[in-house]
């Protein structure tokens, strides 16, 4: 090839690729040079339209449960509810649609959140010691000012309501006071010596809880870990009372009247105080201890970690609790415990409780407080208790909060699907819901939503360890549950024992789904899973009962006198197996049963034999499973397509490829990979029988990413595990890889001992990501679809796995005059083979005739491992692969015979002419190529990254024309132009700090993306300028204008002998002038990146400062009013009472003392 030719064609493009110089073009395969003059004619039949200007990334929205969560906070007039995490993260929730999240930038952890109640503000308190106020007046909320506390750390914060003065309770016992509005400390502090009695020679241990009573705001309530509680009068600065008591305080909360309150203690006990008698406890109960006799004290019990002393006008006062179980019972649930009247209703939780809140009516905590419901804050799930109901039911949670139900371990996005689906699948989804919820809405109805400009329906699947499959409607950037699929309804139940080792036994997610390939328009959906298995479902309304057809394949590739050495005398990998950690290793590497027999063609689970009831929805089509070979477990897959318009699935994995007919049920092609090549193997391996070496099998719920194997894996050249497999003849249904077996041939099987390498076997080089991980992530991280970590080196040049397969009407000879069905086979080692499918010509004959399968004997080849195909027509319009129109299989309306099949084939030019060309998009590890087809010239290549990987790479539309996205090892994205390979966008985006993030990115249509960004979160993000400028408009509001609710009168004789705080003036007692200010090395205040902005559109820009004054203004107007009415009736009042003072006056004037 000359490298001045092949300069001519990228037309300069190279100036812009640094890796694409003039040695970028000599790859095996991509044919002589481009002539400068086809070149510049391609240039004018396309003619591109993306440009530069039409990409931007941003992320949209984050769904899901916020994990590892450790605070909650509540809005009772906004009624909006926040959360915080262990990473430093705030999801701010409230009707659906509005869902926002925030980030602190140390990412230190949330301790608590306060909530500026109807102000439009939330107050966060973080594990490094640092106070933050949010402006939540904009959609995307941000930090207006930050405290830094240096000498203390927090422990606890309080909010009056209607104050902008905050209480912070520090480790050493010392109460500060800060004001809100500038976050500036106040002098006026509370020192743990003097709030004291100074006999005490013990220090008090940190501030557990601070607040004001309800009945004079002049009295803090201070509470300390040791059992000391502190009424202090801010006045005064003293203390007006102290209350001891011999266990450790864990929470506080008062009777809405201030004259008692609860305490709740660490030997699982509730402690009444009155503050008329503090000496002795009021009442003192261990709801969970059983009574001992002779009026000794309850036995103790776990603590209770919260308690809530709610009041009621109109009944028994609600006491709620979390913890306080009798130790005796160590199994279990964590569990939430109401107490009303004399009735204890105990919740039992399905994870460890975090935190609750009880919503009630009123914010006031003078009010009697109303009750209506509990939100639950779980480890891993949100509930909120209905209140009102004696039965306690719980409400149907309208966010999606279930994702991580099971861990997700695959996902797919599909962006302007079909308008019908969704709706198809919410009508089957909504009738397999779960029953009992309460008839009430959803509480948190805060904020508000619109559907914005976005229309076109999207739909995310995701993919799950126990092989249910969930479909979600995604659309305007929210997501609801549509359809849940359960996999493994399809094989019989595993069953331990049976006088089988353990070791014998597929261990636990035996059904863990890893690859999803689904056509929205044919409505066909097929999934493979870690047990090498491949299951087709067809969509159906209507319910039918029908045994399951199952077929078994065999890939292996078998050498005639062959010798292999016994486990016992050559032992597989020595120098790997003292380094690999005990714990990754999964069951028995041996390769016979326990029972002494070699396992051979047994598949590793049992397919259901008896009639199965399948409910309307997706129904099972055909289960395909690879089987045992010679004691060798089956290798995973890595590759899978489906074709609804030939009828044709593929699957390749380490070992080769099969091609099978879900129509006749039947093996079409079941081949090793080097048999691809016929005598043209590139490579000139050597066929090898896979029991030379053993590998070793990593267990699927420990992580291969761990940093000791490191060195085995960082290897250059594009490997993947290998195992020749067994060629079969393309039309015949005899041969023992194609052939069904009866029931009695698989009930009794052995189970296979060992778990096959969880991986997407394309190249060793993944393997350079070796992240550690904590324990608690290790199940949700452990469903890994990398390379495998246990190749040897002396086996990478002779292994070669299937990356990737895609079914076309394409040229599959050079110099083919007319396009036919193609399927498009990419390689680990970057080949590119293109099989030729000889297809009946009628739909009769299709039923009948067999399929010819065949290698055409093309080759292509790239750098890298192979990642995904595309067709373009002549004109640059992107190709869809044929489908066939969906209809219901079990309509018994029609006659089956009477079935006509209707295909759509997406052929947007005739091809009938010589001359007809169509381009093809490939996309490995390493590089990009185009090529002209049937030539199969090389016309644009494009060396995407020379130091890192692309682990994830997809042809999308956008803007009505195609562009190539990637995503690479080293976080950027990158977005280049087609057929040109134009770079149009590189952004350093995403640093992969996880494995999770690298087998769940996926891009699709309309510059639309998503991630798994934890074990419970899913993160979509947009390349598209278009939407990034339209963002705000799509996103909720969390702030709307509401009036405050008005207090209740409290009565003439309250009013006078209550002891209201109402003339409690804060600011003359913690003001500057009164009180001074703190000193400058105990806090630091840091301005917010949001202040000057957030100040500017505090309310969403001029319109809502304009709302918000006008509603101030007709407040005030309206108080003004009253008072104007007040003041007229009380003068009226005062002219009547001083006229019957009179007359009563002149009638008692002339009258003597003894007339009375």
């Amino acid at each position: 090839m000359k490298k001045f030719n092949f300069r001519k064609v990228l037309d300069g493009l190279t100036a812009s690729s640094p890796g694409s110089g003039s040695n970028s073009g000599g790859g095996a395969g991509s044919g002589p040079g481009h002539p400068a003059g086809t070149a510049g004619v391609l240039r004018e039949e396309i003619q591109e339209t993306l440009t530069s200007d039409y990409f931007q990334i941003c992320k949209t929205v984050r769904h899901g449960f916020p994990y590892q969560p450790t605070a909650l906070a509540f809005d009772p007039v906004q009624k909006i509810l926040a959360i915080g995490t262990r990473t430093g993260a705030i999801r701010i929730l409230g009707r659906p649609g509005v869902d926002c999240y925030c980030q602190h930038e140390s990412g230190a952890a949330v301790l608590q959140l306060q909530f500026l109640i109807n102000e439009g503000a939330l107050v966060s308190a973080s594990s490094d010691d640092t106070l933050h106020l949010w402006n939540l007046r904009q959609k995307r909320p941000a930090i207006l000012h930050s405290l830094k506390f240096n000498r203390e750390r927090i422990t606890y914060c309080h909010l009056p309501f209607q104050s902008k003065w905050l209480y912070v309770g520090t480790e050493r016992g010392n109460t500060h006071i800060v004001n809100i509005e500038s976050f500036i400390l106040s002098g006026y502090v509370i020192m743990w010596n003097k709030a004291i009695e100074l006999s005490t020679k013990t220090h008090p241990g940190p501030v557990v809880h601070l607040s004001d009573s309800p009945r004079d705001e002049g009295k803090l309530l201070i509470g300390y870990e040791n059992g000391t509680v502190v009424f202090w009068d801010l006045k005064s600065k003293r203390a007006e009372l102290r209350v001891y008591y011999d266990e450790a305080i864990h929470s506080i909360d008062w009777h809405h009247e201030g004259k008692q309150f609860m305490c709740s203690h660490s030997d699982g006990s509730l402690t009444l105080w009155n503050l008329k008698s503090p000496s002795r406890p009021l009442q003192t109960t261990i709801p969970h201890g059983k009574s001992s006799r002779e009026g000794r004290k309850s036995e103790s019990c776990k603590p209770i970690l919260k308690v809530e002393y709610k009041t009621c006008r109109n009944s028994e006062p609600f006491i709620i609790f979390s913890g306080g179980l009798s130790y005796d019972k160590a199994c279990r649930r964590p569990s939430l415990t109401i107490m009303h009247g004399k009735a204890i209703t105990v919740l039992e939780m399905d994870h460890p409780i975090v935190e609750f809140l009880t919503l009630c009516e009123t914010p006031y905590p003078n009010e009697f407080q109303e009750p209506y419901a509990v939100v639950v804050l779980l480890e891993k799930d949100l509930i909120v208790v209905d209140l009102t109901q004696s039965n306690f039911p719980i409400f149907e949670n309208p966010y999606p909060m279930d994702i991580h139900e099971s861990p997700v371990t695959c996902t797919a996005y599909f962006a302007d699907c079909p308008p019908d689906l969704i709706l198809v699948l919410y009508s089957i989804g909504v009738k397999h819901k779960k029953q009992g919820y309460s008839n009430k809405e959803w509480p948190i109805s805060g904020g508000a939503w619109n559907l914005g400009t976005q229309t076109y329906p999207e739909i995310i699947i995701t993919g799950h360890a126990d092989g249910s499959i969930k479909f979600w409607d995604a659309s305007a950037i929210t997501l609801q549950m549509l359809y849940k699929l359960k996999t493994s309804k399809v094989f019989e139940k595993q069953k331990l024992g049976e006088g089988k080792q353990t070791c014998e036994i597929v261990e636990e997610d035996p059904y863990a789904i890893q690859m999803i390939y689904w056509c929205p328009e044919s409505r066909i959906f097929c999934v493979s899973g870690v047990s090498a298995y491949v299951i087709i479902y067809k969509f159906s309304r209507h319910e039918i009962t029908t045994e399951i057809v199952s077929l078994e394949v065999r890939l292996q590739y078998d050498i005639e006198d062959i010798i292999t050495p016994e486990p016992e005398t050559s032992p597989p990998f020595p120098d790997l197996s003292s380094q690999l950690p005990s714990k990754s290793l999964s069951g028995s590497t041996n390769t016979v049963a326990s029972e002494g027999v070699t396992k051979d063609s047994i598949p590793c689970l049992n397919v259901k034999t008896r009639p199965v009831r399948m409910p309307p929805g997706y129904q099972a089509e055909l289960v395909i499973q690879l089987v045992w070979v010679d004691g060798e477990p089956p290798q995973q897959i890595t590759s899978l397509s489906v074709s609804s318009a030939y009828g044709i699935v593929a699957f390749g994995n380490c070992s080769g490829l099969a091609v099978v007919d879900f129509i006749q049920k039947t093996v079409l092609l079941s081949m090793g990979t080097i048999d691809l090549y016929r005598s043209s193997d590139l490579y000139q391996r050597q066929p090898r029988s896979p029991r030379k070496n053993k590998q070793f099998i990593a267990g699927l719920t420990e992580l291969n990413d761990s940093p000791v194997p490191l060195e085995l894996e960082r290897c250059k050249s594009p490997t993947a595990d290998h195992v020749n497999g067994h060629c079969t003849s393309p039309t015949s249904q005899s041969c023992g890889s194609g052939k069904r077996l009866s029931s009695a041939d698989v009930t009794k099987i052995n189970r296979w001992g060992g778990r096959p390498p969880f991986r997407k076997a394309q190249s060793a080089a993944c393997m350079e990501i070796s992240l550690p991980v904590t324990a608690e992530e290790i199940r949700e991280n452990s469903y890994n679809r990398s390379r495998s970590s246990s190749i040897s080196s002396i086996d990478k040049d002779s292994k070669e796995a299937i990356t990737a397969l895609y079914f076309m009407e394409s040229f599959s000879r050079k110099n083919d005059s007319t396009i036919s069905p193609c399927l498009f086979v990419g390689t680990s080692l970057g080949m590119v083979l293109i099989i030729s499918l000889n297809l009946p010509s009628t739909d009769e004959q299709r039923f009948t005739e067999p399929v010819m399968v065949l290698p055409s004997g093309t080759f292509l080849s790239l750098k890298g491992a192979v990642l995904t195909f595309s067709c373009m027509d002549r004109t640059g319009g992107l190709m869809q692969p044929p489908y066939e129109v969906w209809r219901d299989p079990n309509n018994i309306d029609e006659n089956e015979k009477s079935w006509r099949r209707k295909l759509v084939m997406n052929s947007s030019f005739p091809s009938q002419e010589i001359g007809d060309h169509q381009y093809t998009i490939i996309c490995s590890e390493k590089q990009a190529k185009v090529f002209s087809l049937p030539s199969q010239t090389c016309l644009y290549v494009h060396n995407i990254t020379e130091t890192s990987f692309i682990l994830q790479a997809d042809v999308v539309v956008m803007c009505n024309s195609a562009c190539l996205a990637c995503f690479c090892a080293n976080g950027h994205i990158m977005i280049m132009s087609l057929p040109s390979l134009r770079p149009m966008l590189d952004v350093n985006y995403l640093p992969l700090t996880d494995m999770r993030i690298a087998r769940t990115f996926c891009f699709t249509n309309e510059g639309q993306a998503l991630y798994l960004v934890s074990p419970t979160e899913i993160q979509r993000l947009t390349y598209s300028q278009e939407m990034c400028d339209n963002l705000q408009d799509m996103l909720g509001d969390l702030f709307t204008p509401i009036e405050t609710p008005e207090a209740q009168n409290r009565g003439f004789l309250k009013g006078l002998f209550g002891g209201s705080g109402q003339t409690f003036d804060r600011e003359e007692l913690f003001g500057e002038a009164s009180a001074g200010r703190a000193s400058r090395s105990l806090a630091q205040h840091i301005p917010g990146p949001g202040g000057i902005e957030g100040m500017k559109g505090a309310a969403g820009g001029v319109i809502g400062e304009l709302t918000r004054a006008r509603i101030a203004l007709d407040e005030r107007g309206q108080r003004l009013g009253e008072l104007e009415e007040k003041t007229a009736g009380m003068m009226t009042s005062a002219e009547a009472f001083s006229k019957h003072a009179h007359e009563l006056m002149l009638k008692y004037k002339d009258k003597k003392w003894y007339q009375f």
